[in-house]
């Protein structure tokens, strides 16, 4: 049933609860990818949907499986990531105590990380809900799904799915009559204003739109790449520099395309707009929110954000002037820039140099780590969904197995090396990793899969040493540094014993050549990277 709607790869663990759901996998025309721990399966699962569109598949066991494999839920829900999570789960627990892996409501546990989470009581069910769960990825809500199936219905006989394929691409149309009312808006705006954010990642025609209208823009960290980094009215991915408020202030139009405006995309309460703001968005929950916004004139579009932007640009095809100034925006992005050179130190010439040596559509999976967290702001992306992270959730970890998802939905014609074609595939799209020391060792174990696999994978270890963004936190707040150091193990001759290539660059040229070499490699590569290679390399 899987493979009839579209699915070619399954990442997980079998056991002997949910052993049934391998039987016959192979013979279907499935790919599955082990992982080392469930929460490195969720994690690939969640690479693979940020890399393809496609929802990403995960099989677990009943109880520890399902538990291990809700962080990565966690992060899929907060992020808008399709995943569907199938486990097993025990027929009965309210009378029997003591039974192999059992929990007091496995169900509801998912229900906290997820869309929703149902368990199968008949394989009609159960062929029911998988449907249902992958008509709403393309239809409504792109957030993870659990269908837990009972072990004695798993290890029944069935009679097959009805045929079915890969549910057809859809969108809400959006409001005509809405959108007629912004290009109204538009034209009467001295200074408009565009926030996009990765609901509006799938649009790539933005750049001569936002030049035509003469508007300017910002972008979310998921949004980056929506906006051209050289046009001259783009500030960039800076909604959370304090300084952003006063340009939203100034703007007598705002629009955001594709984005909730959450906490972590502005780290202040209020977007800072107070004059007319229009929201396009696919997700009649966060239209609803964002209507409490600032500002006495609102518009709120329900549609897909593609759909809209098209409609827009037929409905607006003429050309339009405003009063923003290209100088005004280059003094913004320069001034923000100055202040993240301070905060965080010797980060911006690597981040730098990083960008010189990848090519073009290299995609990027990052961890919870001050490299990331300064690069996310500063990182001239020329495309968009291309630099993932996990910035809803904020789970360490999550770089390494997502990245190896990914490298996995970008590679065509994809095989398991131990298959008969003997190889991983013909292409793979360059694809890169970057965690910080501490968030590395979470799922270091993940590095067995993409050695095993030979994934074409750089592995950037930004080492300080230390918890440095808690210590700087603690600091701020007045409080004596504590439990932020850790002893690391040597991260070379661990990469090795996996299997794994490994190097450790003096200075940031060595850094560029290390990073080409691993790109041209067959197999993993971690690139250790001390904090302070920019002071060495200058």
């Amino acid at each position: 049933m899987l493979k009839d709607r579209g699915v070619d790869v399954i990442f997980g663990i079998p056991g002997v609860h949910n052993q049934e759901m391998y039987r016959g996998i192979e013979e279907a025309g499935i790919t599955h990818v082990l992982a080392r721990h469930e929460q490195g399966a969720g994690f690939m699962a969640d690479g693979y949907a940020r890399a393809t569109g496609k929802p990403g598949v995960a099989y677990v066991i009943t109880g520890p499986g399902l538990c291990n494999i809700m962080t990565p839920m966690g992060q899929a829900y907060s992020d808008s990531v399709p995943m569907l999570v199938i486990s097993s789960c025990l027929d009965e627990t309210a009378a029997k105590r003591g039974q192999l892996h059992q929990m007091k409501d496995q169900e509801g546990a998912a229900r906290t990380v997820c869309d929703w989470s149902e368990t199968a009581r008949s394989a009609e069910a159960a062929y029911g809900l998988i449907d249902r769960a992958l008509d709403e990825f393309w239809f409504s809500e792109r957030c993870p799904k659990a269908v837990h199936v009972p072990i004695a219905l798993l290890e029944a006989p069935a009679e097959p799915a009805s045929a079915g394929g890969p549910p057809l691409a859809g969108a809400a149309v959006p409001d005509g009559a809405g959108l007629h009312n912004l290009a109204i808006w538009l034209r009467e705006a001295r200074r408009p204003l565009f926030v996009f954010g990765g609901g509006a990642r799938w649009v790539d025609f933005m750049d001569p739109l936002l030049r035509r209208w003469s508007a300017a823009s910002f972008t979310t960290y998921a949004g980056r790449g929506i906006a051209a980094p050289e046009d001259p009215l783009h500030f960039g991915a800076l909604l959370a520099r304090p300084g952003s408020a006063e340009i939203l202030e100034s703007a007598d139009l705002v629009i955001a395309v594709g984005t909730d405006l959450a906490e972590t995309d502005l780290w202040r309460s209020q977007l800072g707009a107070t004059a007319k703001f229009a929201a396009i968005n696919n997700d009649v929950s966060t239209l609803t929110r964002l209507a409490g916004q600032e500002g006495s004139h609102k518009l709120m579009i329900h549609g897909d954000c593609f759909a809209a932007l098209e409609m827009l640009s037929e409905i607006l095809p003429e050309n339009l002037q405003s009063e923003w100034s290209n100088e005004k925006v280059a003094a913004a992005r320069s001034r923000w820039r100055a202040e993240i050179e301070v905060e965080r130190p010797g980060i911006l010439p690597v981040v730098d140099a990083l960008k010189e040596a990848l090519p073009a559509d290299t995609m990027i999976y990052s961890d919870m780590t001050q490299f990331a967290y300064a690069a996310k702001e500063v990182y001239p992306m020329d495309r968009p969904g291309h630099w993932h992270h996990p910035y809803g959730f904020g789970t360490l970890g999550y770089a390494l197995p997502a990245a190896i998802g990914g490298c996995i939905g970008r590679c065509v014609g994809f095989t398991h090396p131990t298959d008969a074609a003997g190889r991983v595939g013909e292409t793979q799209a360059p694809t890169i990793a970057i965690l910080g020391d501490y968030g590395f060792q979470y799922t270091v174990q993940e590095l067995a899969v993409a050695v095993e696999l030979e994934l074409t994978l750089p592995i950037i270890i930004w080492d300080n040493g230390k918890l440095g963004e808690i210590e700087d936190s603690m600091v701020r707040a007045q409080i004596a540094p504590n439990a932020v150091i850790q002893r690391n193990p040597d991260f070379c001759k661990l990469a090795e014993a996996y299997g794994a290539a490994a190097v450790a660059p003096a200075d940031l040229l060595s850094f560029q050549q290390d990073i080409k070499d691993a790109l041209a490699r067959k197999g993993p590569t971690l690139i250790h990277v001390k904090s302070d290679i920019a002071l060495t390399s200058s």
